[in-house]
């Protein structure tokens, strides 16, 4: 029986998110402007198709919701409190990625980071992240609505978003947001291979896997490892990082977590509940 799941591979109108567009984005929103004004052209300073990309990575990022910026969105970006308005701290990037990706407005970024990078492990082509993605639509109700070129696109958008472009070529641009997580690279073969940068990525703080963890649990207060596995695949850990990771946080909140292997059975327990938005602000507070 074919899945209810709707996929979107659209609506960023090929442009990648620069840098600066979630802090413009937020003001924008903020000062209680109408993306569909003509003159939000001016107000944003971009091209048309640019003011509607903006709109859609915001909501994309969940920072934006039925035209309100969320909670997070304040939390970072706020003019007189925000912990981060110019996403100058690498932790905030980890924030972002895991929120792109956990939103799934755009569903290409939790296909490929996840259920994607579970089948493949290291390296893959454009060609069998398509084949990939085409497979997991046809399973769907809307199998009818695939489009390969739309495709193509979402995955061109998501590689200029994560592979950082080669030095040696002085046109390529070095705006996208989320490049220096360097999470994927492209080989130097000729068949253009690209790979989960698991060893040379930026290192993950361990206060942003909590705030995963506790946003990915709910209530429950039992986590199990296939679950954490999951999420560590989002951040490009692999197993060893993933206990080494794990083992930190409870170092750190040794009241709240407990970590066993009995038997081969390794779960997270949470002895108390941790608020995920304390988290942060004691990240941010130690910076």
């Amino acid at each position: 029986m074919a899945e209810k799941i709707r996929y979107t591979f659209s609506g960023h109108e090929s442009f990648y998110c620069k840098s600066l567009w979630l802090k413009k984005g937020y003001d924008f929103v903020l000062a209680n402007k109408d993306f569909n004004e003509p003159n939000a052209v001016v107000n944003l300073g971009v091209g048309k198709n640019m003011v509607a990309a903006i709109r859609y990575w915001l909501r994309a990022f969940g920072l934006v919701e039925e035209g309100n910026t969320t909670e997070i969105a304040d939390f970072l970006f706020d003019n007189e409190n925000g912990k981060d308005p110019y996403i100058e701290d690498l932790g905030t990037l980890w924030l972002l990625h895991y929120m792109l990706v956990k939103t799934e407005l755009a569903s290409i970024y939790k296909l490929f980071f996840v259920d994607f990078h579970k089948e493949k492990n290291h390296e893959f082509t454009r060609e069998q992240l398509q084949h990939f993605l085409k497979r997991k639509n046809a399973e769907t109700a809307y199998a009818n609505l695939y489009n390969e070129n739309t495709v193509k696109r979402d995955i061109g958008v998501l590689l200029q978003n994560y592979v950082m472009p080669k030095q040696d070529r002085p046109n390529e641009d070095f705006a996208a947001l989320l490049l220096n997580l360097n999470l994927i690279r492209q080989s130097n073969s000729e068949n253009k291979t690209l790979y989960f940068n698991i060893k040379g990525r930026s290192e993950l703080v361990p206060d942003f896997f909590l705030y995963a963890i506790i946003d990915d649990k709910h209530s429950e207060q039992i986590v199990s490892f296939d679950k954490l596995m999951d999420l560590a695949l989002i951040f490009c850990l692999s197993k060893t990082e993933l206990i080494d990771t794990v083992l930190l946080l409870i170092e750190k909140y040794p009241k709240h977590l407990r970590y066993t292997d009995d038997g081969g059975i390794k779960q997270l327990f949470f002895l108390k509940e941790i608020d995920k938005n304390e988290v942060l602000e004691k990240y941010y507070t130690s910076q």
